[in-house]
């Protein structure tokens, strides 16, 4: 059943009145996140829980919000002092805005934004320093975790004989990729994408979702993206955020097929605006 949420209290789920679901199967559980960068709000009392092993979708116009909620998981707001985050966000049970260790947490969290931030490092090196810092300082398994993180990202028959280059000498959507290898080498429990696909080309971006299919049964994904049908191809399930609101969040194909319960959604998904 799909949920609406104009307007919710803490703790509630879009649309009702039944609380956030507790339950071990709920990775991320947000209520009543209220995200501001001085005056401007960006988000609104937003309440919804992510399951585990599900890839969930959010959808959006720009300046709706959704690159902000990512932030609030993984604990940007560190590094933008205008940015206030209130409200609750849990991961594993636990409210990031009280751990201590803030590495630990970004270490179980691999992310991808919208223009590849490579590393001044190789192509190898980006993708085995996660796991160098880590621990693994055995060439052997670096080697089958580079080789693994780059099948994965698309990349590794383009690559695998320039693994000394620099990883600055690729094109651009070769580098939005070496980003993707370099999320996943952390060995994540949630990978957060944030339109992974602007810099990439669209058989590449294809052979990318085939690998999201099958990443969702190691570890969660949060997939923010522009593009509607992409979220209607990958999203077990999918918000619709507008104008920092989470408007609604339902099963992706029943949003899909003319079962959402906020016509602004059908709107969005039908595109008549955004």
């Amino acid at each position: 059943m799909v949920a609406t949420a104009p307007t919710v209290k803490a703790g509630e789920q879009p649309g009702g009145d039944r609380p956030v679901d507790q339950g071990r199967d709920r990775i991320v559980q947000v209520s009543g996140l209220t995200i501001s960068y001085g005056k401007d709000v960006a988000l609104r009392n937003v309440n919804l829980d992510i399951r585990k092993n599900e890839i969930f979708g959010i959808i959006g116009p720009a300046n709706a919000g959704k690159t902000s909620f990512l932030k609030s998981i993984n604990r940007m707001d560190m590094f933008d002092s205008s940015m206030r985050v209130d409200g609750q966000v849990m991961f594993n049970g636990r409210a990031v805005n009280k751990l201590r260790n803030i590495y630990a947490l970004r270490s179980r969290i691999g992310v991808v934004f919208p223009l590849p931030v490579g590393l001044p490092l190789t192509v190898y090196e980006n993708v085995a320093l996660a796991p160098r810092l880590a621990g693994t300082r055995n060439k052997a398994e670096l080697d089958v975790i580079v080789e693994r993180c780059l099948t994965r990202a698309a990349l590794w028959d383009e690559v695998k004989d320039r693994l000394g280059s620099l990883g600055s000498l690729l094109s651009g959507g070769q580098q939005q990729r070496l980003t993707i290898a370099r999320a996943l080498s952390q060995d994540p429990e949630l990978l957060m994408l944030d339109e992974f696909s602007i810099a990439v080309d669209p058989v590449t971006t294809m052979r990318i979702e085939d690998v999201l299919k099958e990443l969702k049964h190691e570890m969660t994904i949060i997939l923010v993206t522009n593009l509607v049908q992409q979220a209607r191809r990958l999203a077990d399930r999918t918000a619709f955020f507008l104008d920092g609101e989470c408007v609604e969040i339902g099963e992706t194909e029943d949003l899909f097929t003319g079962q959402a319960n906020d016509k602004r959604t059908s709107d969005y998904i039908e595109g008549r605006f955004g």
